[in-house]
């Protein structure tokens, strides 16, 4: 198997000693170590073809991921059945292949059995072994790792010492509180305490069936180093180097999005929600809200959570286990107990309030956020606001708050093409848009 944990090769040791990487997926030296069948990957070459009239040999390996040198021999062997031919050179000893009428009836009727094309898919046992070399659970973050996460926003030092123990275990936790205080935010900064960086498979493959894994809604890759030295440690191109990924969903959760989702027009499927976030962070923001009941939620993923596997259905029916790797974050503005049993508590052993700022806090988020908007700190201006638009009525503050009230005074202050300014006029004016909108939310 073309993986550097199991069979390093000398390129993906070389690979490893330059990096911090536990693992790194190694190119693969033939059509035998990409987990494939030549017939497989032959079908993928017709159906780009197919869509695209012609194209080079190192054109269409690109398309495909796949090394053109391990791709010269189907060439070979399909200009050889009369399935390709030639249409002219290409540069670096290539080129031009289009198809055959013989090809082009092979590749309809590959399309009309399964429409996918693009990079060749990754073994689901592959994919398995890389989960558990990018393991949360491997990590445990010390302190150090910590500070560095939340190094740009601020969290209040009781917090902070709580949260740390929660992510060293890996286990999971409950965050609850009012919204606005930045639950999301700190999901997405946990998520940093685990290395930046992992390597996904774009497409999983399993028993004939294909699983779309790689989301660019939730997954953001990372551009690879050329450097001279790597460039002999090349990797398998069918993976993606990705920021260690946050999943967040909120109140359209669906058990649907639990499960394997299979297109039958197209024959693809597409990962569930808990395998696009293995090895990172899997937020359920605005918990027991969603259109499913909570307990129902709670009861699908009580196994999972033991035994960190999933057990996920085919679209021909195959059940096969999944890793259930992540740090799951349930986000809530209710208490934990009114939304679930003690069983499922234990399985989920911190519970930590993110409360509404004090007013100190609420000074000191004003004066971070005024640098980001390049606006000068102005203590008496908060001030004002608090004893105006605060304290008279009992509004809690959140701490989104800052952020939200210094924009529309940036965004009023251009409009006007005045200074950006922290005044007690623009605090009146902006608060009446504001607080009306969101009042019912206070």
């Amino acid at each position: 198997m073309p993986l550097t944990d199991s069979a390093p090769a000398a390129g993906s040791l070389l690979a490893s000693l330059l990096s911090d990487e536990t693992f790194r997926p190694a190119e693969p030296a033939s059509i035998e170590e990409t987990g494939l069948t030549a017939t497989f990957v032959e079908t993928l070459l017709v159906k780009f073809i197919l869509a695209v009239g012609s194209s080079s040999g190192r054109k269409i390996a690109e398309e495909i991921c796949l090394p053109f040198r391990i791709l010269e021999g189907l060439f070979q062997s399909l200009r050889a059945r009369q399935i390709l031919v030639h249409t002219g050179s290409a540069p670096l000893n290539d080129y031009y292949y289009t198809l055959t009428d013989q090809g082009r009836e092979r590749a309809k009727s590959a399309m009309q059995s399964c429409a996918y094309t693009g990079a060749a898919p990754v073994p689901l046992s592959d994919y398995i072994v890389s989960v558990d070399a990018q393991t949360v659970r491997a990590e445990a973050p010390r302190r150090e790792q910590l500070e560095k996460a939340f190094s740009d926003i601020h969290v209040e030092p009781e917090m902070f010492e709580s949260l740390g123990p929660a992510l060293n275990s890996g286990a999971g936790l409950f965050l609850y509180g009012a919204p606005g205080n930045g639950k999301t935010t700190l999901a997405k900064r946990m998520t940093a305490c685990f290395g930046e960086s992992i390597w996904l498979p774009r497409t999983l493959f399993d028993d004939g069936q294909l699983i779309k894994l790689f989301d660019a809604a939730f997954h953001e890759p990372v551009e690879e180093e050329e450097s001279t030295l790597l460039k002999a440690a090349d990797y398998d191109r069918r993976w993606v180097k990705i920021v260690r990924p946050t999943v967040v969903v909120g109140g359209e959760l669906t058990m649907d999005a639990l499960e394997i989702k299979h297109d039958s027009h197209s024959n693809i499927s597409e990962a569930p929600i808990q395998l696009k976030s293995n090895c990172g962070c899997l937020l359920i923001d605005d918990f027991g809200r969603q259109r499913v009941e909570p307990q129902e939620l709670l009861n699908r993923w009580i196994v999972p959570l033991e035994n960190k596997v999933d057990y996920l259905t085919l679209a021909n029916g195959k059940k096969i286990q999944v890793p259930f790797e992540q740090l799951i974050i349930f986000s809530t503005n209710l208490e934990p107990s009114d939304l679930t049993d003690d069983a499922f508590l234990r399985r989920i052993p911190y519970k930590i309030e993110v409360a509404d700022p004090s007013e100190e806090e609420f000074q000191l988020l004003f004066s971070i956020f005024a640098r980001s908007f390049g606006c000068p700190y102005e203590p008496s201006a908060v001030d004002h606001l608090i004893n105006k638009h605060y304290r008279p009525s009992g509004r809690p503050m959140r701490r989104c708050q800052p952020r939200d009230l210094l924009q529309q005074i940036r965004n009023y202050c251009v409009y006007n093409d005045l200074p950006i300014e922290m005044r007690p006029d623009y605090f009146d004016r902006v608060v009446k848009s504001y607080f009306t909108v969101v009042a019912g939310k206070n």
